[in-house]
């Protein structure tokens, strides 16, 4: 009997899988045989990524794509489908945060701007992931895994970051429908909640000494995650272990929401 976890022959989109959690992800992916796609808006970046990915072994492409583009987003998914016949799973983790000193200066710009990446990125990339794999359960092809990369924000108060929790919460709610209008077609849809990560969006905190003694301190496991914490959770979800698991918000955090 195959490994319930051997991606072989499957194709896995990763969006910001250039770094942080995308990349570690993008890594587990590709160790359990999966082809996978890397779309990232740092073209230097996607080149490095690409290059670590491959020594899992593999194929491996690297693409610059904005996610806030409806058309862009459509392109990459038609070029993925073009080259490799499919798209298996689809973690939908580009985001952005927008430090600010209070509630009090968030401004509209801020909104749109992290809208389109943390939700209108999200809709875009899992929508046309899934036009794909419902046309493929037509043709008695079915299954599929959709992933959209929410936060411990969306579950417990964070100060100064209304606007990013925001788009986190809607993160979560977008996929708990995705998952009930998805499921007959044999597709999954999973949200992931990560803690307190080493990733471009944390860089400013690491090494804040106040920071690391007030918070980080507080995380029952220990210390800061890193980006390959959430390798086997993207395999998981890939494999056909989790073909029932959908709808989940899955908390990776150390305990940190829970203490």
């Amino acid at each position: 009997m195959a490994s319930l976890f051997d991606l072989t022959g499957k194709v896995a989109l990763v969006t910001g899988g250039n770094s942080g959690i995308g990349l570690g992800m993008a890594e587990g992916l590709a160790q359990h045989g999966a082809t996978v796609v890397i779309w990232g808006t740092n073209a230097e970046r996607n080149v490095k990524a690409a290059e670590q990915i491959r020594s899992h072994g593999g194929e491996v492409r690297a693409a610059q794509i904005d996610v806030s583009d409806e058309t862009a987003v459509a392109a990459g998914i038609a070029a993925i489908i073009e080259e490799f016949g499919r798209i298996d799973q689809a973690i939908a983790n580009a985001g952005i945060s927008i430090p600010r000193k209070s509630l009090f200066d968030i401004s509209a710009a801020d909104l749109e701007r992290i809208e389109a990446i943390n939700i209108h990125g999200v809709l875009f990339t899992l929508r046309e992931a899934a036009r794909h794999m419902i046309a493929r359960h037509e043709a008695g092809d079915s299954g599929g895994s959709l992933v959209g990369i929410s936060s411990t924000s969306a579950i417990h108060g964070a100060a100064r970051n209304e606007h990013y929790a925001a788009t986190k919460g809607a993160v979560v709610t977008m996929i708990r429908a995705m998952a009930v209008e998805l499921a007959r077609y044999g597709i999954t849809a999973n949200s992931i909640l990560p803690g307190w990560t080493r990733s471009g969006l944390t860089e400013g905190l690491q090494g804040w000494d106040k920071f690391n003694d007030n918070v980080i301190s507080r995380v029952p496991t220990g210390g800061w995650m890193d980006g390959s914490d959430f390798a086997a959770i993207a395999v998981y979800l890939a494999s056909r272990g989790s073909r029932h698991h959908t709808g989940d918000s899955i908390v990776i955090d150390g305990g940190y929401t829970i203490y």
